[in-house]
């Protein structure tokens, strides 16, 4: 079984579980993929609200809610648990300091670029790096970015392909251009981060995440270059994912077309299930001018609402493959399943595929 390395951080399993907010990614999901030899990711999207009992003040709220979870998940696991803090949001800041204060063992940001994401570094920090990414320019940029301002190498690089459900870094006529599909900008980010690899004589691992569902789906992505897959969707429905029964069964039940975006009034494109509140808001998006403050009132809690078990007025984050989840495991059934296939298919173990990778890297091939 391949293990992903990230600096001194050892997974024994390749998976990343996707950061999912608003109180999706908490500590009994993190924990427990996290236990069973991957990643497990905190969100810090919208604990204040989660935590509102302890402070009505949103930021001070949110940074307890985060030293909590944490918490929870150290008692839980010795494994790797990290925490996934977005670009976009208004307490980015305190966030990272307070993941970074307490010992996250990495960060993974997106939802805009991470530019100065290496500064919130204390001295005798421990706390890996990975910013999200969605193209070759963009990981080229960071690198270049984070070296020349910091002296900062990123620890990994996390690229999501357009199928990935939550917030996405694309323009809505690009998730349907094969150009950007995951499969087309995997080489091509693998591709330039070995350039910068050879310049600076490191290793940055590259994770890819997007639509992968199956072992077969690792598989296809390892054999491309990646060094690990992040997944979200495939853990919405596992025991440990304190989401509402009825949101589950909404994911459970999904067909091949019920997926949309929506998001064009706050300018963060999000994929959804389509439901009453998607398709209102879709409909209201198709004249901003006249409906933008309107919308804005819309998107606000639409994520807890859903999470709550309102599934009717609220936003239901998924991936494109939910259609293909159609049954309640532990995560540890999860885990076990995906590592057998991945491995079945190549007719050798992840890890000797890794190294393969890595010795291909190498030799500059």
């Amino acid at each position: 079984m391949k293990a992903l390395k990230i600096g001194n951080l050892l997974a024994p399993v390749p998976i990343v579980q996707g950061g999912m907010g608003v109180g999706i990614s908490l500590a009994g999901l993190a924990s427990a993929v996290a236990d069973q030899g991957g990643i497990g990711v905190i969100s810090s999207a919208g604990l204040g609200v989660i935590y509102k009992d302890y402070s009505k003040d949103y930021r001070t709220a949110s940074i307890w809610g985060l030293k909590q979870e944490l918490k929870k998940a150290r008692e839980a696991t010795k494994g790797i648990v990290g925490v996934n803090v977005m670009v976009a949001m208004s307490n980015f800041a305190d966030m990272v300091r307070t993941a970074i204060a307490e010992k996250a063992d990495i960060i993974f940001s997106g939802a805009g670029l991470p530019l100065n994401l290496p500064s919130f570094l204390t001295e005798g920090a421990k706390t890996k790096l990975a910013p999200i990414v969605s193209s070759a320019r963009a990981a080229k940029l960071l690198c270049q970015k984070w070296f020349a301002e910091y002296k900062y190498i990123p620890d990994a690089i996390v690229v999501e392909g357009p199928k990935a459900g939550g917030h996405l870094g694309y323009k809505e006529e690009q998730l349907v251009d094969e150009h950007y599909a995951l499969e087309s900008i995997v080489p091509e980010i693998v591709a330039e981060v070995h350039a910068f690899e050879a310049e600076h004589g490191c290793h940055i691992p590259v994770i890819a995440g997007g639509g992968i569902y199956t072992g077969e789906d690792i598989y296809r992505i390892m054999s491309l270059g990646a060094e690990g897959v992040q997944m979200g969707t495939r853990f919405l429905t596992v025991d440990e994912c304190t989401v509402a029964d009825a949101y589950k069964e909404k994911i459970l039940s999904a067909k091949d077309s019920d997926t949309i975006v929506t998001g064009r009034g706050s300018g963060h494109p999000v994929r959804c299930l389509k439901n009453k509140f998607a398709r209102s808001v879709k409909k209201l998006e198709g004249d901003l001018a006249k409906n933008g403050d309107e919308l804005e009132r819309m998107y606000v809690g639409s994520l807890r609402r859903a999470v709550e078990g309102d599934v009717d007025n609220g936003t239901i984050m998924s991936g494109q493959i939910a259609a293909v989840v159609h049954e309640r495991k532990s995560a540890k059934e999860v885990i076990s399943e995906l590592m057998s296939e991945a491995e079945a298919l190549g007719g050798c173990t992840l890890q000797q595929m890794a190294d393969a990778n890595a010795e291909r890297r190498r030799l500059g091939l």
